[in-house]
């Protein structure tokens, strides 16, 4: 429960701060076009940070198993097999 709130809140935090920012960095006045764009690229920030931290958060929590495991290599033969005369 404590770390989807704190997900939640670092969501909050970067979409404030992005919106925030580019609010600043634009010239105004804004348009309407403005605003979709400011709040398509804090969205596209939130669900980056989403996706990174699922995706550390599967990688550490993931067991290994023996399918992770490198195979050993098959030993290749030394002499060519002769071939059969019919």
């Amino acid at each position: 429960m404590t770390r989807t709130i704190g997900l939640t809140l670092g969501m909050v935090t970067i979409f404030a701060v992005t919106v925030a920012a580019l609010l600043r960095v634009m010239p105004g006045p804004h348009k309407p076009t403005d605003y979709l764009v400011i709040g398509c690229v804090a969205t596209l920030l939130c669900l980056l940070l989403l996706f990174v931290v699922l995706i550390n958060a599967s990688k550490r929590s993931a067991p290994k198993s023996a399918a992770s495991e490198p195979r050993p290599s098959e030993p290749r033969p030394t002499e060519p097999q002769p071939k059969e005369a019919d």
